[in-house]
């Protein structure tokens, strides 16, 4: 019968990638047509349920069962154990055909390393690593990232990176740390693009906090009328100042600023809120509240959007 072979053919790829073996006999040609139609339909919708990209993101979002984690794997040719390290890139205009290309290029197929889009703006990039591979070197890795998106691709992304595991089990874990690294980072952290999961310092305190708490101390350094935001300029201008360890000389210089102009400034903040910036302990207080203000703001934005 003319439709034999490609019914053996498709029965024997349904057997390959489900693992399930079935029989089929049909008395005539149209009998055979309309099952090698039907196997094919139930060949692609199962690719389309089951094909890596799903699998992997069914693991970061833990809403894959666990007893069959590896099976799964398996038949998908994914290596369960094996050392990995998962980076979550943010791309503020959203990923597109070039960008995903030159990552292909960046990790090619053959290094079993997997891209998987987690939103329109967020890809996660799940590298093998050797066990022994550095803090350096995953962190080299994330800076090659985004230096050749931005060369390449005229991007300029955000990453963040996990710590090393060794199972699929771990991924969600995984994901869910540097989704963490991600938020924190790019609230909290000025002028940097890559996050890493144990490096996030106060920002990652000042996240767990309670509202209340957050504007209670907030009271306490700027009086009952707090601001909702700070001015840009002074922002920048207080961000270096504590960069260069309160050296107003250093400062002013890197600012393109008078020394006397600078001081004037600080001294203004010190009318506002009682902090002399140039005090270390009042500096901390100030840019801390900073952050606290940044994290109220944000979080305010995004449940009105």
């Amino acid at each position: 019968m003319e439709y034999q072979p490609q019914l053996k053919a498709a029965l024997k790829e349904l057997k390959r990638i489900t693992g399930i073996e079935l029989c089929l006999s049909a008395c005539s040609s149209s009998e055979e047509e309309a099952a090698l139609n039907q196997i094919r339909c139930l060949i692609t919708a199962y690719k389309e349920k089951y094909n890596k990209t799903q699998f992997l993101l069914s693991l970061m979002t833990d809403s894959a069962p666990s007893y069959d984690i590896n099976e799964r794997a398996g038949r998908l040719h994914i290596s369960a154990e094996e050392p990995r390290v998962l980076y979550l890139l943010h791309v503020p205009g959203g990923m597109d055909e070039t960008m995903t290309e030159i990552l292909k290029h960046l990790f090619p197929s053959q290094t079993k390393t997997y891209l998987v889009p987690v939103t329109e703006n967020t890809l996660v990039i799940l590298k093998p690593m050797h066990a022994d591979d550095t803090d350096e070197e995953i962190q080299q890795a994330a800076h090659a990232i985004v230096d050749t998106l931005n060369m390449e691709a005229l991007v300029s992304v955000q990453v963040a990176y996990s710590r090393i595991f060794y199972q699929l089990q771990e991924l969600a874990g995984a994901f869910q740390e540097t989704s963490l690294a991600l938020k924190v980072g790019r609230l909290f952290t000025f002028g940097e693009n890559v996050f890493a999961y144990n490096k996030l310092g106060i920002g990652r305190l000042i996240y767990r906090l309670p509202h209340n708490i957050c504007k209670d101390f907030l009271t306490e350094v700027f009086g009952p009328e707090v601001p909702d935001t700070l001015d840009e300029e002074m922002t920048t201008i207080i961000d270096r100042f504590l960069q260069n360890n309160l050296n107003i000389a250093e400062t002013a210089r890197q600012l393109h600023m008078h020394r006397n102009t600078l001081i004037y400034r600080l001294e203004q903040v010190e009318k506002q809120t009682g902090l002399d910036l140039r005090h270390f302990e009042d500096a901390m207080t100030f840019k801390i509240a900073v952050m606290v203000l940044n994290y109220l703001q944000t979080e305010r934005t995004s449940h009105y959007e």
